[in-house]
């Protein structure tokens, strides 16, 4: 596990969080936590219901502050939500009364009329979204309501895309297309990935790191790059940690 100590001279990591804990109403939902994420990484967080995976995206995107701990993005305290930080959520979330356009463009009101319309024309393009751009949410198919949230969350060129079970709300064979289309943007655009979920095999397809996370409270369990043998040993994590807390809960 990354420690968050840090030499004066290294560059921040994209995303750091230094012996983080959450606790709702008395209830430790997460930590301690020490992770670091550097620029660039596609870092996929896996566990079971209740262990404190979307607690963990929560705090990183600042919708909620840690109770004990620092959470770092380039090495600044997390004090809130930021343009930094781009969110994609399980349901996409667009705004019914607008198109996909407007919907895209949403974040970037405050920008002159041209640059914003180039802006969203690169994302419609990069989401293959080009013949849906006047349609309204109703009228798109899941997989397209989902990448015109990502294009969304993307508009305002975050460092770090955040993304909470963004397909687990798809059929099988949408959530695998666009596993590779996510892979296709990370690989383009350079952007630093946290990506929740609860599939093993999708957690290891998808990350070039996997964390897995068991509680609560959520702690780390595993720490690894992605390898040929990585799916047995996350589930092996998540299965060890789930017989510990049945044996001590007897």
């Amino acid at each position: 596990m990354p420690s968050p100590d840090r030499r004066a001279d290294e560059t921040p990591a994209a995303i750091e969080l230094r012996a983080v804990t959450r606790v709702y109403r008395d209830r430790p939902a997460l930590g301690p936590v020490d992770l670091a994420i550097p620029a660039g990484e596609f870092l996929t967080v896996v566990g079971p219901s209740g262990c404190g995976k979307s607690t963990l995206l929560s705090l990183v995107a600042g919708f909620a502050p840690p109770t004990a701990g620092t959470v770092l993005a380039d090495g600044a305290p997390v004090t809130g939500p930021g343009p930094s930080r781009g969110v994609v959520f399980q349901q996409p979330r667009l705004f019914p009364w607008l198109s996909v356009s407007g919907n895209i463009g949403f974040g970037l009101r405050r920008l002159p009329k041209a640059i914003r319309k180039e802006r969203v024309a690169e994302l419609l393009a990069m989401t293959g979204l080009e013949n849906a751009a006047r349609l309204k949410p109703y009228e798109l198919s899941g997989g397209m309501r989902q990448r015109a949230a990502i294009a969304r969350a993307l508009a305002p060129r975050p460092k770090v895309l955040l993304m909470d079970e963004p397909f687990g709300a798809l059929d099988a064979f949408t959530r695998e297309r666009m596993q590779g289309e996510i892979r296709d943007l990370w690989r383009s655009t350079g952007v630093t990935v946290l990506f929740i979920t609860h599939d093993v095999t999708e957690a290891t397809t998808l990350g070039t790191r996997v964390i897995a996370l068991a509680g609560p409270p959520g702690r780390i369990t595993l720490d690894a790059p992605v390898s040929e043998d990585l799916r047995e040993k996350v589930e092996a994590a998540i299965r060890d940690a789930a017989s510990a807390r049945a044996g001590a809960a007897s």
